[in-house]
């Protein structure tokens, strides 16, 4: 009967097209994310990230980051972009900005798939901090302190990871609390 009762369930939850890989994915944004969909099918359902995925397509990155990968996208929130100073978005999304705004924007991206547990590894093989170079040439310095992964960018500006591990099919997310900003 148990067995019955399991091959139900399994049956069911295949039926239902929600496998158990998707639920060990977190939440963002209110929104289920699934490991096998890109990174931008997933952030387009955010409602913590609008003011990303605008800005990602109005840089004209949204074939770029639905491609094969692996990339490591460090996704801040919509709160992130807002502690900017006022008027930044507005002039970041003008057309006339796009490759500023494409140079942001790639100082969030990383050419690999890594997890927080190897995020965490390489800072430990490094002595408690870790260069990283991100696909627009920022350079990073990565840190943790307890399970908590802060990322450094180029002005000494440290973000936090709100949300790790959040598997793609051409990647992965970590949810960020500030925008990463290259030198000026």
């Amino acid at each position: 009967m148990k067995n019955t009762l399991r091959t139900f369930a399994a049956t069911a939850i295949l039926l239902s097209g929600v496998s158990l890989a998707h639920a060990e994915n977190p939440m963002v944004g209110g929104a289920a994310m699934f490991a096998d969909k890109t990174i931008v099918e997933n952030a387009v359902n955010s409602a913590d990230h609008t003011t990303l995925v605008a800005a990602v397509q109005a840089a004209g990155l949204v074939e770029t980051l639905s491609g094969e990968g692996p990339f490591t996208v460090f996704a801040p929130t919509n709160a992130a972009f807002a502690a900017l100073p006022e008027g930044t978005v507005d002039t970041l999304l003008k057309p006339e900005n796009k490759d500023q705004l494409t140079k942001v924007l790639t100082c969030h991206v990383v050419a690999a798939d890594a997890m927080s547990a190897a995020i965490m590894k390489m800072v430990d093989d490094d002595g408690g901090a870790h260069p990283v170079e991100t696909v627009g040439g920022c350079m990073l310095n990565v840190t943790y302190k307890g399970d908590k992964i802060m990322i450094e960018d180029e002005t000494g500006a440290v973000a936090n990871v709100t949300i790790a591990d959040v598997d793609q099919s051409n990647g992965v997310i970590h949810v960020i609390d500030k925008v990463l900003l290259p030198k000026s």
